[in-house]
């Protein structure tokens, strides 16, 4: 295992000095989020999967979630999930995967639906140990060929292949983040979009070489949301929304191109009274996951 610090609480004394700066008003992206959707995914109490498209119309549209399939996973037994990749699993199905932390246990998931129907076949319903001692992480997420969590201060990587997980790495330092979200998946660099609890904005670069790059974004107002998820929109942007699950409440913003405090981010409203339903207990990104379907995230 390869440990590394961000030296002497770099980013804890990053968030000290933005604190004290302020930040110009920004002008709105050009259209930054006009036609932009994402899907929003759920795991609830029961271990159902639940779906909702959310637009970035004026005002927001927020179709009615679908619930399904239901009684994937224990019940109140789900407690971190990674985003969920779908493709096209020939002659008729859609296959779906991801990652759920299970109480204290690491899984790989994969089920295929139905694409006219979109009922569950029960034969192709996997789950797969990873690994175990996930007690107290509170952020877990996949990205293109690495996984990271965090716990604590400690963001930890890992290369990924399947239910594989090794090449073990850490990176102290960040006992101030209270939520992440990936933003960018490049050959060399994934990137987050952080929020503290203090309410600072920060995007953390993690190499796939070398120490992550802070960068403040805004020093307040962020404290607000426990959940992050984010979705491209056009070729460089953001697509970001921000869930305050105290109210269950989501509010949706569109983000430039991430440029430290020069980053342009615009609010586009809340969406609806309340986004969450009592029952929903995790959230994450729901996405085309084949290679050819362009989504991969380039927002910083």
């Amino acid at each position: 295992m390869i440990r590394r610090r961000i030296a002497a609480g770099a980013l804890a004394a990053a968030m000290t000095a933005a604190a004290l700066v302020p930040v110009p008003a920004q002008a709105a992206p050009e259209r930054a989020g006009a036609a932009c959707s994402m899907t929003l995914g759920t795991a609830t109490v029961q271990g159902d999967h639940k779906l909702q498209r959310i637009t970035a119309t004026a005002p927001i549209t927020a179709a009615p979630p679908s619930v399904g399939p239901k009684g994937l996973f224990p019940v109140d037994r789900v407690r971190l999930a990674t985003s969920v990749g779908w493709e096209p699993d020939p002659p008729a199905g859609m296959a779906k995967s991801g990652y759920v932390v299970l109480g204290t246990e690491l899984y790989r998931f994969r089920y295929v639906t139905d694409n006219t129907t979109g009922q569950l076949d029960p034969e192709s319903h996997k789950l797969t140990k990873v690994g175990g001692g996930w007690t107290d992480q509170t952020y877990l997420e996949k990205s293109t060929s690495h996984s990271y969590a965090l716990q604590g201060d400690v963001i930890t990587r890992w290369a990924v292949d399947g239910s594989v997980w090794r090449g073990k790495t850490t990176y102290s330092g960040f006992s101030a983040v209270k939520t992440m979200t990936l933003i960018s998946q490049t050959a060399t660099y994934d990137t987050f979009l952080a929020t503290t609890r203090g309410g600072a904005l920060y995007t953390i670069r993690i190499p796939f070489r070398g120490t992550p790059v802070v960068k403040k974004v805004r020093t307040s107002t962020w404290q607000t949301f426990e959940t992050l998820i984010a979705e491209k929109c056009g070729n460089q942007s953001t697509l970001l929304l921000g869930i305050d699950r105290d109210t269950r409440r989501g509010y949706l913003y569109a983000v430039s191109h991430a440029n430290g405090a020069a980053t342009v981010i615009k609010g586009l409203g809340r969406i609806g009274d309340q986004l969450l339903a009592p029952e929903d207990k995790t959230s994450f990104r729901y996405y085309p996951g084949s290679p050819e379907a362009g989504s991969r995230l380039y927002g910083e």
